[in-house]
């Protein structure tokens, strides 16, 4: 971060003829704050970042964009009391204008060519954070499967051997017994259906894929919502209909968006008078995933969001979503989202969750379908919109 910065610096003093294009062509933004505390430049970046444009934010203070007692405004001072650049991490930059999770690093530095104005640049640590956390997905998934392969050899077997105990039992037993051996029975068939969906994790064949119509997979998932357990609930859509179709396994598709938005209606719950799930689709360069044990990067430009306005999924539960046996349902087994984020994986994406009181979002990175000229298609789009967001 520190090299990152001495060079950010190193730009905009030493640079001739066009700065700006230095500057604009960084993926993390930069602002520059004079000695009142207004924004006199910005870059690209930052204009995605804050979700404004240059000219607006010239015209507001660093201040009203930041939360109220934010470090960020003491390391300014600092840096003008002192005049040596400052670093500060995982800083959140949150505020009803940048809603979402905005945890990021802070380099601040002062302008020795302008006297008072200081430079701040942010690094945003969601990507980071979201690369670390599905490697544990990945992890406990792999765990999980572990387990399931020795329930199923383990436990199944000898529940079929107490199931057969208690049925004959029930054959010479009283009215009374009898509900006792039925309730072995009920137990021992419950157990039994759980050993089953855990055995999914352990399933490792190759997936069948073809490309699929994502919009059609969320068209879908929606009448199936809206015909039973959404029903009443409003949904709206906000779809790229330029979109490439996504290499995949249609009906793998259809359980991770059916499992999410039955998540969110039940997290809206029966009785909410203006509950709301949105789906969106978007292109998204920029993200690249490593894949485990190779040294290939993939890309993941293809970003689709459930998003409610339920309560939120409480803060300590949040790192932990995706890991096996996890819920917040009194009755819920913890293994949805376990198998969602399994499901992803295996597809080559991403899935992470962002999450506050009446704004929770799921948000899946898959790669494109790249066969039969889809590449070609949507590659210059790609690399355009890539040059401003890598």
């Amino acid at each position: 971060m520190e090299g990152c910065g001495m060079k950010l610096e190193s730009a905009i003093r030493n640079t001739s003829g066009s700065p700006d294009a230095v500057v604009n062509a960084l993926p993390l933004p930069v602002v520059v704050v004079a000695s009142d505390g207004k924004i006199v430049d910005a870059n690209v970046a930052a204009e995605a970042f804050f979700e404004v444009s240059v000219p607006v934010l010239k015209r507001h203070s660093l201040r009203e964009l930041i939360p109220f007692g934010s470090p960020l405004l003491s390391l300014v001072d600092q840096v003008r009391e002192h005049g040596g650049a400052v670093n500060e991490y995982r800083v959140d930059l949150s505020t009803p204008r940048n809603p979402g999770e905005h945890i990021v690093d802070l380099y601040v530095a002062p302008l020795n060519e302008r006297a008072g104005h200081v430079v701040v640049m942010l690094q945003e640590r969601t990507i980071a954070d979201k690369m670390d956390r599905q490697l544990t997905h990945r992890g406990a998934a792999r765990s999980v499967s572990a387990l399931a392969a020795m329930l199923a050899h383990e436990i199944k077997n000898p529940l079929s051997g107490i199931r057969g105990a208690a049925q004959l039992l029930e054959q010479s037993a009283s009215d009374d017994d009898r509900s006792l051996t039925r309730l072995i029975c009920d137990e021992a068939d419950r157990i039994v259906k759980l050993v089953d969906r855990m055995e999914v994790f352990a399933d490792e064949r190759p997936i069948e894929r073809e490309p699929v119509n994502i919009h059609a997979v969320l068209e879908h998932v929606k009448r199936l919502a809206q015909s039973g357990f959404a029903r009443h609930i409003r949904f709206l859509e906000e779809y790229d209909p330029s979109l490439p179709p996504v290499l995949a396994n249609r009906d793998q598709l259809v359980q991770v968006f059916l499992n999410l938005v039955k998540n969110a209606a039940e997290a809206i719950g029966e009785n909410a008078i203006d509950g709301e799930i949105q789906m969106t689709t978007a292109f998204r360069p920029g993200v690249r995933l490593t894949l485990p044990g190779s040294r290939s990067r993939v890309s993941l430009p293809m970003e689709f969001c459930i998003k409610d306005n339920g309560p939120g999924v409480p803060t300590d539960l949040l790192p932990h979503l995706f890991d096996p046996f996890v819920t917040t349902k009194a009755s819920g087994s913890g293994l949805g989202l376990a198998l969602v984020a399994k499901i992803i994986g295996d597809h080559g994406g991403i899935i992470e969750c962002e999450s506050q009181t009446r704004h929770t979002v799921f948000r899946i990175l898959l790669p494109m379908y790249a066969g039969n000229g889809a590449q070609a298609r949507t590659g210059a789009r790609e690399t355009a919109m890539e040059a401003q967001t890598i």
